[in-house]
């Protein structure tokens, strides 16, 4: 509660904390001050005999340190016993955006000719031209939108209210929406959801992958596309574009510049591969002087 986690998260946090407390009474052990460097190495050991990778390990144990500093808050330990080992070190692995083509293959996928296709159209383009988490998507209501304004106010993570930024394409989509496909979705029961599913009822963040899984595949894309897949998308073609690291950390809702600077090295590499295909010298040359030196 005092996190606003998702009940995915809290899912997950029970079941990963049990799988601990499971492991360890397994081991024999009873009480809290049994939990030692060496009872957490062996779990850490058990975690890679099961063939978690690194991430899950890492999360794993910041779930615990976690836990760790609730049972101290409680007066049930002295010291968070969690702080024993260190994470394993999580190579960094780059967000891999769709290339402008890709996406208008993929905004272009939806049938728009029913109402679940004019849904799915606003979906796409309402996560597109904003950056939404799916989180976000999925907890949009009518009354989060300024049509004068072309604007969403959505609630990020940490329960933090930002306005979301919509381009004509999106606000054009997600006006057809609410005046035509919205009405076929609503049920007997009244709602202020913006994202219907066939029963009626807010739609899932399951429900958002699912179709992003879908219309990927109709799009012929070859590429795992979630929607972070998009938000990433946003970021990239934003800086591509020339937008600056501030304005793109704004427009995401990011707290640190550091998570956004992530970007920055994805559109590097972008312009790496640009240069590298298209300048005259950037590749040997076939007519080139053997063993010339390079000025």
């Amino acid at each position: 509660m005092e996190r606003d986690a998702s009940p995915h998260t809290i899912s997950r946090y029970r079941r990963e904390i049990l799988e601990f407390l499971t492991f360890v009474e397994k081991q024999g052990i009873q009480y809290w001050p049994e939990v030692d460097r060496v009872v957490l190495r062996q779990y850490l050991a058990w975690l890679n005999i099961q063939g978690y990778f690194k991430a899950s390990v890492a999360r794993r144990l910041s779930q615990l340190r976690s836990f760790g500093r609730f049972l101290v808050r409680e007066n049930i330990v002295s010291d968070n016993p969690f702080r024993a080992v260190s994470s394993p070190k999580v190579p960094r692995r780059l967000p891999v955006p769709l290339s402008v083509p890709e996406t208008v293959a993929l905004l272009g996928a939806p049938d728009i000719g029913t109402p679940q296709g004019l849904r799915d159209y606003a979906i796409l383009e309402v996560l597109y031209s904003g950056g939404l988490r799916v989180s976000e998507l999925s907890g949009l209501n009518l009354s989060s939108i300024d049509r004068g304004r072309k604007e969403l106010r959505v609630w990020g993570k940490g329960a933090k209210e930002r306005i979301v930024l919509l381009g004509t394409p999106a606000a054009i989509a997600l006006q057809t929406y609410v005046q035509r496909g919205r009405p076929e979705l609503v049920r007997e029961t009244p709602t202020d959801a913006l994202f219907l599913n066939r029963s009626g009822g807010r739609l899932t963040t399951r429900s958002v992958m699912s179709l992003l899984r879908k219309y990927s595949r109709i799009a012929g894309l070859d590429k795992h596309v979630t929607p972070h897949t998009l938000r990433h998308s946003f970021a990239t073609h934003l800086l591509d574009g020339g937008a600056d690291l501030r304005s793109v950390q704004e427009l995401l809702g990011h707290a640190r510049l550091t998570t956004t600077q992530i970007y920055t090295h994805v559109s590097q590499n972008r312009a790496r591969e640009v240069y590298l295909r298209s300048h005259p010298l950037a590749k040997s040359s076939a007519n080139a002087r053997a063993g010339q030196e390079e000025p």
